[in-house]
C-alpha cells in the first residue's frame, strides 16, 4: 500500500488553473504536492478530513511592502493567517537592498525601514542573511529603482548621469544574479520623478535579459494617469520585459471615470499585444508615506504612524489639524516622517478591478507600523468573503486563479500556485462560506475568518488553533532550481 507523510481528504480542489473545482484527495511527501486525486487506497502518517472546505494553492500576494517583515518578523502572522504563502517584496521602487544609508533615507523608504534597516551593499548580503533565519511564508524579491538611485547618486532629485545608471546597472545584475526576481520603480515619489524614462528603460531592459520584470508604481494614478500608463507601455516594448502596473486604481475627484478610462487602455494595449498585467487590492482607501501633495488630492487622511508625533497614531488628519489650530498641510508637515491612510476613492471602481479576469491580487500592505492598513491582514479573504461570495463580481475559482497560478506565471515563480502533483506544497484551506476579514480600518490586526490551514513548502504553519511557530519558508526566484533561488 502506498504512503504519504501527509493526506488531506475529501476536500474541493481549485488547483489555480481557473477550471471548475472538484472533489479529490492531496497528498503531501516532505516539501512537494505527491498525489491528487482518489487517495482512498492509500495511507498516510497524518490525515486530515477537509470535506467541506476549499483547498487551493497558497496565495501570492504580489505588492507587499514585506522587506523588512520577513527579517524581524519571520512569523508573518499578518500573511499566513489569511492564507498567504508567498510575498513579493521590494515594490514601488524601494527595497533594502543593495544599499548601505549614510542618513536617513528620504521617503518613501521609511515604508520599509530606517537607516540602520538599509545596511546591505548587494543583494546577496541581504538573502544570505534571511538564509539563516527562515521567515514563515516565501518572499520573492524586486530590486528597488530608488534604492539604485540612492546606492549610486550624490543627488537623487536629478536625471542620473551616464556613469551613474552604469553603477546601477552593475548593482542590478548582482541583485538578479542573486535571485532576485525583476526591477521596480516608484516615479510618483521623489527620489525618482527626476529621472528619465531612458534611464528606466535601460535598466529594465537587465532585468529583462536576466529573465526578470518590470513591476511600476506610476508617474500619476490621476491627471496625467494616461500619460503614465503609456510610458509603462513603452518601457515595455523597449525593454522587451513584461510589466506588472503597480495598485492599478486610478482616480480623480473631479472626474470619476478615470478607473474605467485606465481599464480601457490596459485591455486595448494587451489585445495589440503589450505584456502587461496589473494588479489591485479590494479595499477604497490607499496608504503610503505622509506626503503633502497626497494630503492634497485625499478626502479624509487618518494617520498611522508619526515619529515626531506618536500620540497621534491612529487619529485623523483634520482632527489634529484642529487640535493644533493649523490648516492639514502644515499639520501633515509636522508629522512627517509617518505614514497614513488616504480616503478618496469610489466603491464602484474597486468593484471593477475586483471583478476584472486580468487584474492580480496585491495586498500593498505597510508592515510593523503602529496603526496598519487593514489590507495587511485582510486582503484576500476579503476579496473571497466580500466580492466574490456575498457580491457575486466573479467565480471563487476565478478568484482563486488571480491569486495564486496566474500570479505565478506572470512572477515567474515556476512550481507555485497550482495544486498538482510536483508542485511545491505551498497550500490554503478554508471554508469558503466563512471566509471572510475581519481587520478593520479602525482595528486593523485581526486574523481572518475561515482559514482552516496553511501549508508551506509541507510544512503546517497556521491552522484554527493560530500560528504553529514554523518557519520553513524560502526565498524563491524566476526558474531556478523549480521556482527556488539555487
Amino acid at each position: 500500500m502506498i504512503g504519504h507523510g501527509l493526506i488531506l481528504r475529501g476536500g474541493t480542489v481549485m488547483d489555480g488553473s481557473g477550471r471548475s473545482g472538484f472533489r479529490a484527495d492531496v497528498a503531501i511527501d516532505d516539501d512537494r504536492i505527491a498525489a491528487v486525486g482518489d487517495l482512498s487506497g492509500r495511507v498516510a502518517d497524518t490525515d486530515i478530513d477537509v470535506t467541506g472546505r476549499v483547498v487551493a494553492p497558497g496565495f501570492i500576494d504580489v505588492h507587499t511592502h514585506d522587506d523588512r517583515m520577513v527579517r524581524d518578523a519571520g512569523d508573518m502572522t499578518p500573511k499566513v493567517s489569511q492564507g498567504v504563502t508567498t510575498v513579493v517584496a521590494g515594490n514601488c521602487g524601494i527595497s533594502l537592498a543593495p544599499l548601505v544609508a549614510g542618513e536617513r533615507p528620504m521617503e518613501p523608504f521609511d515604508l520599509i525601514g530606517l537607516q540602520d534597516d538599509f545596511r546591505y551593499p548587494t543583494y546577496q548580503a541581504l538573502f544570505d542573511e534571511l538564509d539563516r533565519a527562515p521567515a514563515a511564508c516565501n518572499a520573492a524579491f524586486l530590486v528597488g529603482h530608488a534604492t539604485l538611485r540612492l546606492a549610486a547618486m550624490d543627488d537623487v532629485l536629478r536625471p542620473a548621469t551616464g556613469l551613474e545608471i552604469e553603477t546601477m546597472k552593475g548593482a542590478l545584475d548582482e541583485a538578479m544574479a542573486a535571485g532576485a526576481i525583476g526591477l521596480s520603480t516608484g516615479l510618483e515619489y521623489p527620489p525618482a520623478r527626476c529621472c528619465e524614462t531612458a534611464e528606466v528603460v535601460e535598466l529594465a531592459s537587465r532585468a529583462a535579459a536576466a529573465g526578470g520584470v518590470y513591476a511600476t508604481h506610476m508617474r500619476s494614478y490621476a491627471g496625467e494617469a494616461k500619460e503614465a500608463f503609456d510610458e509603462a507601455v513603452h518601457i515595455g516594448r523597449k525593454a522587451d520585459i513584461p510589466v506588472i502596473v503597480s495598485h492599478f486604481h486610478c482616480h480623480e475627484h473631479d472626474n470619476p471615470e478615470l478607473a474605467g478610462e485606465a481599464l480601457s487602455w490596459f485591455e486595448r494595449s494587451r489585445r495589440q499585444g503589450v505584456r502587461i498585467i496589473a494588479d489591485a487590492y479590494p479595499y477604497e482607501a490607499s496608504s503610503t508615506s505622509i506626503l503633502p501633495e497626497f494630503v492634497e488630492r485625499r478626502t479624509r487622511v487618518l494617520v498611522t504612524w508619526s515619529k515626531p508625533h506618536p500620540d497621534m497614531d491612529g487619529r485623523y488628519l483634520d482632527e489634529i489639524a484642529d487640535d493644533w489650530d493649523v490648516d492639514v498641510l502644515t499639520a501633515a508637515r509636522r508629522l512627517a516622517p509617518g505614514g497614513a491612510i488616504y480616503f478618496g476613492r469610489d466603491e464602484r471602481n474597486v468593484e471593477r478591478l475586483m471583478a476584472h479576469p486580468d487584474i492580480l491580487i496585491g495586498s500593498d500592505g505597510i508592515p510593523l507600523a503602529p496603526h496598519p492598513h487593514p489590507r495587511l491582514w485582510g486582503t484576500f479573504p476579503h476579496v473571497l468573503g466580500h466580492y466574490v461570495r456575498e457580491i457575486g463580481l466573479t467565480g471563487l475559482e476565478a478568484a482563486i486563479h488571480r491569486m495564486t497560478g496566474a500570479s505565478a506565471e506572470w512572477f515567474g515563480l515556476e512550481g507555485r500556485g497550482r495544486v498538482a502533483a510536483g508542485a511545491w506544497a505551498d497550500i490554503v484551506v478554508f471554508d469558503p462560506a466563512a471566509i471572510a476579514a475581519r481587520a478593520t480600518y479602525m482595528d486593523p490586526e485581526q486574523p481572518s475568518a475561515g482559514i482552516g490551514h496553511v501549508f508551506v513548502n509541507g510544512i503546517e504553519v497556521w491552522n484554527d488553533g493560530g500560528h504553529t511557530g514554523r518557519r520553513p519558508g524560502r526565498i524563491v526566484g524566476r526558474k531556478k532550481n523549480g521556482g527556488s533561488r539555487s
